[in-house]
């Protein structure tokens, strides 16, 4: 059993305890559902700190979890008796470099704060659709780039993990290694794609771009009968659309009780260029119409109020490979039928060219690339209740189910979604201290096990990644976020 007053001597960060005062905020998370009573918080300071932090967890036979952004809803970023270890207290900045177009990045930090300070510069990289403040932290940049990392610059710059030049690691045995296309290159490409299977990420060297400083978005509402057409024109304007373009859509229940359909759209241009560029949406006659010219740091806070701390959340990616109209109706009379004023229940969908994308070889990084949009069913409600949380899985999964019975030629690897969407529970490990991830297990309670769902996961990547798992965690020590046997 190690010392804890010898870890806390050689910590520099905080340590908090629950018998600290600040204990119920160092253990909060942005869905209520995720909240777990840790016995140690490390907000941790440097690499240093999590060296030492992993080895006083394993030499005390604690759990221990990794809380990047925290927006993890099924408590990946949690640990319940166990050690967790915060990036988010001080890892948390961006400092960006104007002369080489990079931004280095805390493991622990947010999108909100590299969008700000790398459009400074006129700069941008690929960040994810939400950024939130601290306090209402949805995406993390680390949960993000690990596990791929698809956003609104994706058209045309790639997944995140395509702008990663460099990522700072610590693996299980407490060695701090540079990960890089020279540098550990196996590590290099084990994380992109390869969520926290390898170590603990302590910060991300990220490509900037040149970027305007104004863009064309906002949100536009349709009412539910005009579903069909705009199903339609959705997959008219998917066929031809370019790199300066995207779009997400949900099926919701808006403020007033009533169902509609909101419409992101984004163009990286002026607000004529973006009007022109939608016109057909337009021609369909939306009863809102909230967009505008906007600074392009504001684009990633627009689902904000939807997803605000303090939720019960339960979360399920799919996929589709067109807009498809019956489906689509079927889910959204099933949401009509089940959401309330405290159960609440969308279905996001993601519409990204994805040309750049798929130019990307599937062998040179871990990610799955899919030529696949992306699909997201976000169950949201009041009551931190057991039963709400059953209630939610179950309706996150008829969901998932209708919208895969109405797609052709869609392998079942491509069903699963994207992986950072993706869930998996997580079996229970006896006298074993296990890391959990910042990305998105399914049910962490145990239920829903799919076994070896990682080899469906990561497809043909598989097999190099059990090799590198070998090297860098032999003992299979980081195991939360669809675990690598090692070879």
């Amino acid at each position: 059993m190690a010392d804890f007053a010898v870890f806390k001597a050689q910590f520099k960060g905080d340590i908090v305890t629950p018998d600290d005062p600040d204990y119920s905020r160092a253990i909060a998370r942005w869905a209520v559902n995720a909240q777990r009573r840790a016995k140690v918080v490390a907000f941790v300071k440097d690499e240093e700190d999590v060296r030492v932090a992993i080895k006083y967890a394993r030499d005390s036979g604690l759990p221990i979890a990794i809380r990047g952004g925290g927006h993890n809803p099924a408590g990946a970023s949690s640990s319940e008796g166990g050690l967790v270890i915060d990036l988010s207290r001080y890892l948390n900045g961006a400092e960006v470099d104007p002369e080489k177009r990079v931004v280095y990045v805390g493991g622990g930090a947010l999108w909100d704060v590299v969008d700000k300070e790398a459009i400074r510069y006129g700069l941008a990289t690929v960040a994810g659709t939400v950024n939130h403040a601290r306090w209402l932290s949805f995406t993390g940049v680390g949960g993000l780039i690990l596990g791929g990392g698809y956003g609104w610059l994706s058209p045309k710059h790639g997944l995140a993990i395509d702008n990663l030049v460099q990522a700072t690691v610590v693996t299980a045995d407490g060695s701090i290694l540079t990960a890089s296309d020279t540098e550990n290159p196996d590590l290099f490409f084990g994380i992109r794609g390869g969520g926290c299977n390898f170590g603990v990420v302590t910060e991300f060297v990220l490509r900037l771009h040149p970027q305007r400083e104004k863009v064309y978005s906002g949100m536009l509402v349709f009412p539910p009968p005009l579903l069909e057409r705009l199903v339609d024109v959705t997959g008219k304007w998917l066929e031809e659309a370019g790199e300066k373009e995207a779009m997400m859509q949900v099926l919701t229940m808006v403020p007033d009780g009533k169902f509609a359909i909101l419409v992101f759209p984004f163009f990286n241009g002026s607000e004529a260029e973006g009007r022109e560029n939608f016109k057909a949406f337009f021609d369909l006659g939306p009863i809102a119409d909230l967009t505008k010219e906007m600074p392009y740091e504001e684009i990633n806070a627009l689902q904000n109020p939807v997803v605000f701390h303090g939720q019960g959340m339960y979360m399920k990616g799919i996929a589709q490979r067109l807009p498809h109209f019956e489906s689509d109706a079927k889910a959204f009379d099933y949401i009509q039928k089940v959401s309330g004023p405290e159960f609440k229940v969308n279905l996001l969908f993601e519409y990204f060219p994805l040309a750049k994308v798929s130019a990307v070889p599937s062998a040179s990084t871990a990610f799955r690339r899919d030529p696949t949009s992306s699909i997201l069913a976000l169950v949201i409600w009041k009551d931190d209740t057991e039963e709400n949380l059953e209630r939610g899985r179950t309706v996150a999964h008829e969901l998932a189910k209708v919208i895969i019975e109405g797609q052709q030629g869609m392998s079942s690897t491509q069903s699963l979604g994207y992986s950072n969407y993706g869930k998996l529970a997580i079996p229970t490990l006896e006298n074993v201290p296990l890391l959990m991830c910042g990305a998105d297990p399914e049910g962490v309670n145990g239920k829903e096990l799919v076994p070896d769902k990682a080899k469906t996961v990561f497809a043909d990547n598989y097999p190099r990644l059990q090799k590198i798992k070998k090297r860098y965690d032999p003992d299979n020590v980081f195991n939360k976020w669809f675990p690598i046997t090692p070879a």
